[in-house]
């Protein structure tokens, strides 16, 4: 989990940033992953976390910056793929051999996901000694509602707005963790209405499982009430039709539906947009004391600030399921592979960003 502590890429300070509407729950505290315990002498001053997508980078001490032994599963993997692919090389000491592989490894990272701006992610390299393999890691660092240009603040037809926002709330899970109004509700409907749905159950519910006075229920809020305050462009049944698009929401939704369905195609092995809770667990210990609520969302805050803030309180206090995909690496050619479905990923993110910022002509 270690990456070079002079990264040459685009400094974070000039990154293009994306823009995130914020509630308190946007403002939790940020998280990295976990820390794997150290397999080497603590003594080791270094930060336990690794940027490989060219913000700020720190040092692991499950890496020693001196090697005073040998390089550990995760280098010795991606080392053997650089030479995979530049052939033998002068014969170097182990630190240069440490920042000759991360340099490699870095450059082709970054430049897959240079231009994938709609939320800050991270790629870390665990060692994964006690797991068996080393993996790769695909981190979200970014916390609040996507900022959704046009669809939530523009004057254009409601059924343009309603047809992009359904797009997005179909295809953004496969590559972000974020969570869409339906998964509000059945928050919000679990903790306060015991999962019930309509007001009548809901009533009941708070009184007889929150000790709600019958005489106060009315100030409480229902079902009914939070389904109302939805944004009529919220509702998948007011998109307009395909042959009722302008031509220029037509191609974007067409790219962003595309990119969608090649990602989901991937077989799952070897994919870098997929996460297995049981293997997280095991490469990250402790990550289970997380709210299971991912970080993201693209329900508008604006309109549901107090029920967002409800359903990420967990998460304010102790992180966010952040992790957004895990891919154990065995052997060489799944270093390829993961690269080659790290692009397919990108391509969707880059396609929900056109999207977002298109603005169609009236």
């Amino acid at each position: 989990m270690a990456t070079l502590p002079d990264f040459p890429g685009q400094p974070a300070a000039n990154r293009p940033k994306p823009s995130m509407r914020r509630s308190s729950f946007a403002r939790a505290r940020k998280r990295t992953v976990p820390p794997i315990p150290s397999l080497h002498p603590s003594a080791c001053p270094s930060h336990r976390s690794a940027d490989l997508a060219g913000r700020s980078v720190r040092f692991s001490p499950d890496i020693p910056v001196i090697f005073d032994r040998s390089l550990v599963a995760h280098h010795k993997l991606v080392g053997s793929w650089v030479v995979s692919k530049e052939g033998a090389t002068a014969r170097l000491t182990r630190p240069e051999a440490r920042r000759r592989i991360e340099q490699v490894f870095t450059a082709k990272v970054l430049d897959i996901l240079r231009s994938c701006t709609i939320a800050d992610l991270r790629v870390v390299l665990l060692n994964g000694e006690s797991c068996g393999a080393p993996a790769i890691a695909i981190v979200c660092d970014s916390v609040g509602q996507l900022d959704l240009g046009w669809i939530e603040d523009s004057n254009r037809p409601i059924p343009w707005r309603a047809a992009a926002y359904r797009a997005l709330e179909r295809t953004l899970g496969s590559a972000l963790p974020v969570f869409c109004y339906d998964d509000l509700f059945d928050n919000i409907s679990m903790y306060y209405w015991d999962g019930e749905t309509e007001d009548g159950a809901a009533r009941e519910a708070l009184i007889a499982y929150h000790g709600a006075d019958p005489s106060e229920i009315d100030a409480q809020i229902m079902p009914s009430a939070m389904n109302a305050k939805r944004p009529e462009w919220m509702f998948a049944a007011k998109a307009a039709p395909q042959s009722k698009l302008p031509i220029v929401l037509r191609r974007a939704l067409r790219e962003l539906r595309d990119a969608h369905a090649a990602l989901t195609d991937l077989p799952d092995e070897h994919h870098a947009w997929r996460v297995e809770m049981d293997v997280l667990y095991e490469y990250v210990p402790g990550i289970e004391e997380c709210s299971p609520l991912p970080p993201l969302t693209l329900v508008p805050v604006e309109q549901f600030a107090v029920e967002v803030d409800d359903v990420g309180r967990h998460g304010m206090e102790y992180g966010f399921m952040d992790v957004t995909g895990l891919c154990p690496m065995t052997q060489i050619a799944a270093i390829d592979a993961w690269l080659a479905s790290l692009a397919v990923g990108a391509r969707l993110l880059r396609a929900a960003r056109h999207l977002i910022e298109l603005y169609p002509p009236e």
